[in-house]
């Protein structure tokens, strides 16, 4: 029953961002200011650096109202 209930789970998931993700790409999440992204020839680096901040206070600010 775990198992079938954890893979159910796992498939509504991913049908869910696959149904969101025209939306979802929309967001500036990954390209705002303080990211950090370096482009050389052959590598590539990038650094969500702010995005991580953001994401970080609203999951904070949303679980610290669910516990009021």
């Amino acid at each position: 029953m775990q198992q079938l209930l954890i893979t159910l789970g796992v498939l509504l998931l991913v049908l869910g961002l696959g149904l969101l993700w025209p939306w979802l790409s929309q967001l500036p999440l990954g390209r705002l200011p303080g990211d950090i992204h370096i482009e050389r020839e052959n590598f590539s680096f990038h650094f969500p650096l702010m995005t991580g901040l953001v994401i970080s206070v609203v999951l904070t600010l949303i679980l610290w109202w669910l516990r009021k």
